[in-house]
């Protein structure tokens, strides 16, 4: 990778009209990264789906073709590898237009305590959630810096805040702070580059990653310690990415945002 030369001037970042944004976690049948993509590609972008889940995303392609979004590919890609990775934008390169947005969705929690948790374990939720954001961002961040502009997004947790809950225990916590420390890192030496990397730390949100679709039950016990008494839905947590990607959202870099209802505060 060449680097260019940082650029400072007050219009530099503006999006180009013809972007990719490339959708890690995007297979789940309730999950975050699916909405993402189709909320983004109202917007505009150009979609790479990624995920492990490959009937997942051949599913979400067709909801979206069905929709008259005509330039979205599907990637089956294992994050945790740099050779799949590497594939991955290789296909990116030769199909879509340039990558100028990554929202980094794709993780595994785990109700393990530290104490009980395995190495094998802790190195698989480590390998997903903070080895897998850092390939994709590398790789990303190489085809962004020649443009002059970015937008990179990584979900972490206010598990990384609170230490964890009744689901997702301090394995889950470390991996997600480390993906906090990696977005500030990347806003601190992608910026001059016209390059914002943020943090969206969601609180309970009711997706497939807490081991399938929560209850009324379940809902109600996550709800208690929640100020607006709800768990939060895929489509809020899409909204922010959109915004985050937006023209509006061009100044917020290194920033933490806490989609939690005001469950934890600080």
């Amino acid at each position: 990778m060449t680097a260019t030369t940082p650029s400072t001037h007050e219009t530099s970042g503006r999006l180009p009209e013809r972007r990719t944004a490339v959708v890690t976690g995007a297979g789940g049948p309730a999950g975050i990264g699916r909405v993402t993509a189709r909320v983004l590609a109202e917007n505009g972008w150009d979609i790479a789906l990624v995920d492990i889940n490959e009937a997942g995303l051949a599913a979400v392609a067709e909801e979206l073709a069905a929709a008259g979004h005509t330039n979205v590919i599907a990637v089956p890609t294992d994050i945790a590898s740099e050779a799949s990775v590497a594939a991955l934008f290789a296909r990116i390169d030769a199909e879509l237009s340039p990558v100028v947005g990554l929202v980094n969705l794709a993780g595994i929690a785990s109700p393990t305590p530290l104490i009980e948790c395995g190495v094998a374990e802790f190195e698989r939720v480590m390998a997903v959630n903070v080895t897998g954001s850092f390939l994709m961002l590398k790789a990303a961040a190489e085809r962004m810096i020649p443009q002059g502009v970015g937008r990179i997004v990584n979900t972490s947790s206010i598990t990384a805040f609170d230490g964890g809950g009744t689901f997702s225990k301090g394995v889950y916590a470390t991996a997600k702070a480390a993906v906090v420390g990696m977005a500030h890192g990347g806003a601190r030496e992608l910026g001059p580059y016209g390059i914002t990397v943020n943090v969206l730390a969601p609180g309970p949100v009711d997706t497939e990653i807490m081991g399938g679709r929560l209850t009324e039950e379940r809902k109600a016990s996550m709800s208690a310690g929640i100020p607006l008494g709800r768990v939060g839905q895929p489509a809020e947590i899409a909204a922010t990415i959109a915004f985050l990607f937006s023209e509006g959202g061009g100044y917020f870099n290194g920033a933490t945002l806490q989609v939690d209802g005001g469950k934890y505060m600080h």
